[in-house]
């Protein structure tokens, strides 16, 4: 391991799983457990960051941008699935969040480790779908110093977009680059240098916080009812009608009524 990589927290030896090959699988899982313990604490250091990301991200949106989510390996993966439940969820368009990986598609299934290595790749992602400066890059790294993150988020600088940093190491690159910089320290992984555990959970915890947010701040989101989802399968048209008998106060057969009236409008718009 060179001296760079073994200064990173993400990349240190945890002391309290050192003998995990060696106990029992009960003492295993529980050792794995009380390190995820820690994470939920780690974000809750970052609120701050998070809310400011929260607020530029909403600006830009307001004004026309998108969310793009940028990451190599399970970083990238996790902006991919945060942003591919915006749709369903919130009813937006599948441009308006996005998420990028290096390696391109075939990274989403398969490890393409060498990929995230190139900052060219990242400057050829976001021209490809037309980055510009009403738009929002989030560069997500674990360690902080992905290139393929670090050429994302040089480029979106260079256009005048703001951007946000997510990594889980204090200090790191990226963070010297964005705007706002989101770092929960959760700690050594359980493993050493797996970071799609401890680092992995901290980064889904502050992607759901960041789309929630700007997605309720955007009016998608009625007292705490997903009041813009797309009713898709029946577990979705099940929980429109609940939604439309809780907030309206009125029968199943009504809210059912309802719903069947909004979806008949909505084919006749498209």
């Amino acid at each position: 391991m060179n001296s760079k990589l073994k200064n990173l927290i993400t990349e240190s030896v945890n002391e309290n799983s050192k003998n995990i090959d060696r106990v029992s699988t009960k003492k295993m899982i529980e050792i794995i457990n009380s390190e995820d313990k820690k994470v939920a604490f780690a974000v809750e250091k970052e609120k701050e960051n998070i809310a400011k990301a929260v607020d530029l991200i909403t600006k830009s949106l307001k004004n026309g941008g998108r969310l793009i989510y940028m990451g190599a390996g399970t970083s990238g993966r996790l902006g991919i699935l945060d942003a591919s439940e915006c749709p369903p969820t919130y009813g937006v368009s599948s441009e308006l969040v996005q998420g990028l990986i290096a390696g391109g598609e075939e990274a989403i299934r398969n490890s393409i480790e060498n990929a995230e290595d190139s900052k060219e790749e990242a400057v050829n992602h976001l021209s490809d779908i037309n980055f510009n400066k009403k738009d929002f890059l989030v560069g997500i790294a674990a360690s902080g110093s992905t290139p393929y993150v670090i050429g994302g988020l040089e480029y979106a600088k260079s256009l005048g977009a703001k951007t946000a940093a997510l990594s889980c190491n204090p200090d790191s690159k990226i963070a010297d680059i964005a705007e706002v910089s989101i770092a929960p320290v959760v700690g050594p992984e359980v493993v050493t240098g797996s970071t799609r555990m401890k680092a992995g959970t901290a980064q889904k915890m502050v992607l759901n916080m960041l789309s929630t947010a700007v997605m309720i701040k955007l009016g998608k989101v009625y007292k705490n009812y997903m009041v813009d989802l797309q009713v898709k399968n029946n577990k979705l048209a099940e929980r429109a009608k609940n939604m439309i008998m809780e907030v309206s106060e009125v029968s199943y057969k009504k809210a059912e009524k309802y719903l069947e009236k909004q979806i008949i409008m909505l084919n006749l718009q498209l």
